[in-house]
């Protein structure tokens, strides 16, 4: 067996804690004598977790909200800061195009646009048709379990998708969107990184961070010893883009941005479609390449990418920063397109095949992810299918976490409270975002 290769088990309800690795099974300290973490079944069908952990439906799309506005749909990627006391500020994004209007925080026929400031708003449709993507904020009381406050805080953007937090305390929210004005209801152009700092207390003004590029934007990662921002492209041939920044506390100064390649292989496939060009757990040299024109009114930066040499990758999608590392996710890379997860190595300038699927009951077009606080990845699943969360260790162990029950929408937005007691998940498209604690020292004990 590969190293690190997802095996195949008899049963999908007995997953548990398989080894991906080059290591073989191993048993945990606070696991049963097979090694397993089992799940219980949910009585009310909505979401199974191990043993000991609960969940908590906190905010529902149609909810109303602290503005007024309500819940917008189609909740994403999340940001979670430190709040004063026991409470944390969680910035979640809305993947919503202008319509279906029921997905609207505006009401069912936008009809109170007007409570906002529409010139805050990205792009307002001429108060027609307004861009409905954009981050609503919660506050989040660990003490009591409740939310205390939301509201809507970057409006008029387009399918907001992932993004990823930085250093100075705000989340950069992604619009996964390329669309371009058209003199009628689409004002601007779209496929830009916008800036949401966590300590706001309504709705911000819009800007892009051109600089960043225009692409269809997934998800990004900080490292805060650099400033530089790492960024993924959800596309079936898409890149890796780095965004060096001239002020790293001001990114609308501008800045260079490059795409990732490969020493001495141009314009490398990496999604091991065809043939199995990348192997597991091979460090690979990387280098940085400059592209210009870099907020084309084509989608085009990938194509010019790869001819300057940079390499391809199968849908890239969840990104996150830890410990001089970037873990990213390809949804649909690997021999059977059921998903892959690289890691850059930022003190070697190596990439890295941390895992690959090969079979769908053990992972399943993997989307978002994090980093946990003893430092796994856990990643969610979007399938359409049948969708879970896992937690995939460094000595390449997975332990299937939770399964959503409740429909076949996909997980998304997992992210860790500051405290690390709480996890956060959305269900896009129930439109809910639960809260899980329990017992997290049977997963680094």
């Amino acid at each position: 067996m590969k190293r690190r290769t997802f095996v195949t088990q008899t049963a999908l309800v007995s997953l548990g804690f398989l080894a991906l690795s080059r290591c073989t099974l191993k048993s945990s300290k606070t696991s049963d004598a097979t090694g397993l973490i089992p799940l219980k079944t949910d009585p009310q069908g909505y979401l199974d977790l191990p043993e000991g952990f609960t969940y908590k439906i906190i905010s529902r799309h149609g909810d109303q909200m602290s503005d007024g506005l309500r819940v917008p749909g189609r909740p994403d990627g999340m940001g979670a800061f430190k709040g004063p006391g026991q409470r944390v500020v969680l910035i979640r994004n809305h993947e919503n195009n202008p319509s279906p209007i029921s997905d609207s925080p505006f009401g069912e026929n936008n009809q109170w646009i007007h409570k906002v400031d529409i010139s805050k708003l990205y792009d307002a449709g001429k108060s027609e048709k307004p861009g409905l993507g954009g981050t609503t904020t919660l506050i989040y009381n660990e003490a009591t379990g409740m939310v205390e406050k939301q509201f809507l805080s970057l409006a008029g953007t387009y399918r907001n998708c992932a993004g990823g937090v930085t250093p100075w305390n705000s989340w950069l929210t992604c619009e996964e969107d390329v669309s371009n004005a058209d003199g009628e209801f689409v004002e601007k152009d779209h496929g830009y990184v916008f800036d949401v700092p966590a300590d706001a207390d309504g709705l911000i003004e819009a800007r892009p961070i051109l600089e960043m590029g225009r692409f269809n934007h997934e998800a990004v990662a900080v490292d805060p010893k650099t400033g530089y921002i790492y960024q993924t492209e959800d596309r079936h041939d898409s890149l890796i883009y780095r965004f060096i920044p001239h002020d790293k506390n001001d990114l609308h100064a501008g800045g260079k941005l490059q795409v990732l390649a490969i020493v001495d292989q141009k314009t490398m496939d990496t999604r091991n479609w065809e043939e199995k060009t990348v192997a597991l757990n091979k460090e690979m040299p990387i280098q940085w390449i400059d592209i210009d024109n870099v907020t084309p009114k084509e989608d085009d930066l990938r194509y010019r990418g790869m001819k300057l040499g940079a390499a391809c990758f199968a849908r890239g999608e969840g990104m996150w920063y830890s410990d001089n590392e970037v873990y990213f996710a390809c949804t649909n890379g690997g021999p059977k397109r059921f998903g892959q997860v690289f890691k850059i190595n930022l003190k070697t300038d190596t990439l890295e095949l941390f895992a690959e699927s090969e079979d769908k009951t053990v992972l399943h077009m993997c989307d978002n992810l994090t980093i946990t606080p003893w430092g796994a990845v856990m990643a969610c699943e979007d399938n359409g299918e049948f969708n879970r969360l896992h937690i995939i260790d460094q000595e390449g162990n997975i332990q299937l976490f939770g399964i959503n029950k409740s429909s076949n929408s996909e997980l998304a937005g997992a992210v860790f409270s500051p405290s690390g007691k709480t996890l956060f998940v959305n269900i896009q498209e129930n439109g809910e975002t639960v809260a899980i604690t329990g017992p997290w020292e049977k997963f680094h004990s």
